[in-house]
């Protein structure tokens, strides 16, 4: 640690990185979360997690993806699904946006068409399946084959950001370049489990040091400056009311029934549904459009109705 011009002692990183990654990997192995995904390498499984755990509270996700896995246990098999009854799954377990299962199914028909059924191994080719960005390419790549890059999202920025000070002030912060030069070679699937692992049990909104042990406070600049400044995180917008609940609404009445008109499904979603009103016909049909554009709903247009109904 050195000192400030006023004597205050103020972390900085050290020259040699090595004691900071011996004893973070340390305490990641010493004690941490049992999620039934860490127990796996199988690359389709672990896909599996990361996608539902987008946004969603992992509490929610432990039981969704065993019995996902129990009725799609492969990417054949999930290719193989019908896609109204991937969103059908993801609606009922309260998984979030559904689109995500959409892009989901895609990816598994892109693993069996453009991969012979074997799930690609490197963080780019990982991103060329649907909807997996960086992160997920990478921890994907860590976790499954332990040959990805450092993983960087809410948590390790909010690590990263409170542990080392040169980037405090920074308009953009480099959380990638930093995250990167701390990754220890060839250990990317454990490292970026323990860094995640700090973020999720140490270093949270209101920060745990003492009690979870944090094993970077000797090097911290927040533990010695009492400075827990992080980066604000984005807020949601208000679920209830929003569109994207009644996107989750309209999956979830299409999911028990084969079709409906737009005068049959409206007052099923909402109690305030009047054909020629603000809420009405109008207003649905661009609802139900964006839903078709998403891969999820069919529309009919008929002579004197619209017919919706799942996609299959």
């Amino acid at each position: 640690m050195r000192e400030s011009d006023d004597g205050e002692g103020v972390a900085t990183r050290p020259d040699d990185l090595a004691g900071m990654r011996r004893q973070l990997i340390g305490w990641y192995e010493a004690d941490h979360r049992e999620h039934p995904w860490r127990e796996t390498d199988d690359p389709y499984a672990i896909l599996v997690s990361e996608i539902m755990s987008q946004q969603t509270q992992l509490d929610r996700v432990v039981d969704a993806w065993k019995e996902f896995l129990d009725r799609w246990p492969t990417a054949e098999a999930l290719a193989d699904a019908a896609r109204g009854d991937v969103v059908s799954f993801w609606s009922d377990h309260s998984l979030g946006y559904n689109n995500r299962a959409t892009y989901l199914h895609e990816a598994a028909g892109q693993i069996v068409d453009d991969y012979d059924g074997e799930c690609p191994e490197t963080p780019g080719e990982l991103q060329e399946l649907m909807g997996v960005g960086p992160y997920t390419a990478n921890a994907v790549a860590s976790f499954a084959f332990n040959n990805g890059d450092a993983v960087v999202d809410t948590n390790v920025k909010r690590v990263l950001y409170r542990a080392f000070s040169e980037i405090h002030n920074t308009e953009n912060p480099p959380y990638q370049a930093l995250a990167d030069e701390l990754l220890p070679e060839g250990e990317s699937n454990v490292w970026n489990n323990a860094i995640m692992e700090l973020g999720g049990v140490a270093c949270q909104k209101t920060p745990r040091c003492d009690e979870a042990g944090c094993p970077w406070r000797e090097w911290c600049d927040a533990y010695a400056t009492g400075d827990f400044t992080a980066p604000d995180v984005p807020t949601q917008p208000s679920f209830e009311g929003s569109r994207r609940q009644f996107r989750g609404r309209v999956i979830e009445v299409l999911s028990a029934h084969d079709e409906l008109t737009l005068d049959e499904l409206g007052p099923r979603i909402r109690v305030d549904y009047a054909p020629e009103g603000t809420h009405g016909r109008e207003w649905l049909h661009d609802l139900l459009a964006d839903l078709a554009d998403d891969g999820l709903v069919d529309l009919t247009e008929q002579e004197d109705a619209t017919i919706a109904r799942l996609q299959r």
